[in-house]
């Protein structure tokens, strides 16, 4: 599940220059926006007669394909080129002891050369459209999937540059660096509007072929007359922290899925006619037997790292407060759920765990470029039987789980304002 708050926190810096990475064991982390938020490469859309706009870049784009000039003019932008290989972006070793990662960004000319002589024909429609940065003049990032390039993987793995799971690289960023979580978010924004694109291929409406358009920033029907305009996926998902009437105790839940020991909030898809709240409501009933009477909005975070079948789901994330206390447990949905104390929910904020995790996938991606080593499932990464393990954990940073259990742990409100007293009526 995913993470962290714009409006619930405050500066990671402070908290950073504090406690320097992190050696605590328990403690309430805070980041400027969520894993995944944050997108360096802005969002508003430059006027279509900037350079780099969609449809100037765009254009540029056909006309370097095309072969008929073959000098840069002045007024183009520079192209970056991010590929994926099944939803896995392209990644190199920093060389840096903590921070092992960085996107595998390539020139435009650089990117032409890996793919010459491959099973990938460069063509417009393969490159979709990513944005620009305002600290950056003229520089346009653009993703591609060359999943089709079987022979790319080894050329690019002698550049030290491998396809990594985004995932791995979720746990493997170090939290305190703006700039690896600055591009942790624009390979999660790229992840989730390629896989869209591949998932999206025909018209609902007719069955005809679906082009991109907009620099693939969206899609249309071939068929002239239908010509229906498609718009990349998001799939709402609600997650809630269930808390009883005493405000001392917390509904976590188990799936088997999970890795050992490790705890979560209730989340399931909101259903169409349903509002959020309802949601929150239903999953609550369906999955623990719990009913829910206030429901209370916390935060938000997109979630590109689900299946390809669901390219980008949208985490909302919200207080819960029961007004009943038996636990009826759907084992179709859940291994377990239990009710736990605000103290020992405390300790499972377990920095340990997420310090051990983050250090030993960094690792692992820093092998994997080199040609060490495969790379194993990241669950593997929170069993690392090393020094006394909690009995119990919550998941990490990048989640938002983690950032519901620990603002209502530590009494935070939606303003950063700590709380002292238990009551119902204090919690925001």
């Amino acid at each position: 599940m995913p993470p962290l708050l714009s409006k619930s926190y405050s500066s990671l810096k402070t908290l950073i220059s504090t406690y320097p990475y992190l050696k605590f064991s328990t403690m309430s982390i805070t980041l400027k926006s969520p894993v995944f938020a944050g997108n360096p490469i802005r969002s508003i859309t430059p006027k279509p007669s900037d350079p780099c706009s969609p449809t100037s870049a765009f254009q540029t784009l056909k006309l370097l394909l095309s072969g008929q000039t073959h000098v840069q003019e002045p007024s183009w932008p520079r192209f970056k080129v991010l590929p994926f290989v099944k939803g896995r972006p392209l990644a190199g070793s920093s060389g840096d002891v903590v921070k092992k990662w960085c996107l595998g960004w390539l020139s435009f000319g650089e990117f032409k050369d890996v793919l010459e002589g491959s099973e990938v024909k460069l063509r417009e429609d393969l490159l979709v459209y990513l944005g620009c940065k305002d600290d950056e003049e003229s520089v346009v990032y653009w993703g591609v999937d060359v999943s089709e390039g079987v022979g790319l993987v080894e050329r690019l793995r002698r550049k030290e540059f491998c396809f990594v799971e985004l995932r791995t690289l979720m746990v493997a960023t170090d939290w305190a660096d703006d700039d690896a979580m600055g591009q942790l978010a624009i390979a999660g924004h790229a992840r989730a509007l390629l896989e869209w694109h591949n998932t999206s291929r025909f018209c609902g409406s007719c069955g005809e072929m679906l082009v991109p358009a907009e620099a693939g920033r969206r899609k249309q029907c071939i068929k002239d007359s239908c010509k229906k305009r498609v718009y990349p996926r998001v799939d709402p998902v609600v997650i809630m922290l269930v808390i009883d009437k005493e405000n001392d105790r917390a509904l976590l839940g188990k799936q088997s899925r999970f890795v050992p020991r490790m705890w979560s909030c209730l989340a399931g898809f909101l259903e169409p006619g349903e509002s959020l709240e309802e949601a929150v409501k239903r999953e609550t009933w369906e999955e623990a037997g719990i009913e829910v009477g206030e429901v209370v909005y916390h935060s938000s975070q997109p979630w590109p790292v689900g299946p390809s079948s669901m390219p980008c789901q949208l985490m909302i994330g919200f207080f819960a407060y029961a007004t009943s206390l038996d636990i009826n447990v759907d084992k179709s949905e859940l291994e377990d759920a239990k009710w736990h104390s605000r103290e020992d929910v405390k300790n499972a904020l377990t920095f340990a765990e997420y310090e051990k995790a983050q250090k030993t996938s960094a690792y692992k991606v820093d092998q994997m470029c080199k040609g060490v080593e495969k790379g194993q499932n990241v669950a593997s990464d929170f069993n690392v039987e090393s020094g006394e393990l909690a009995p119990m954990f919550v998941p990490g940073p990048f989640a938002i789980a983690h950032h519901l259990i620990s603002s209502w742990v530590h009494q935070v409100s939606s303003n950063g304002i700590q709380t002292q007293n238990k009551g119902v009526h204090s919690r925001l």
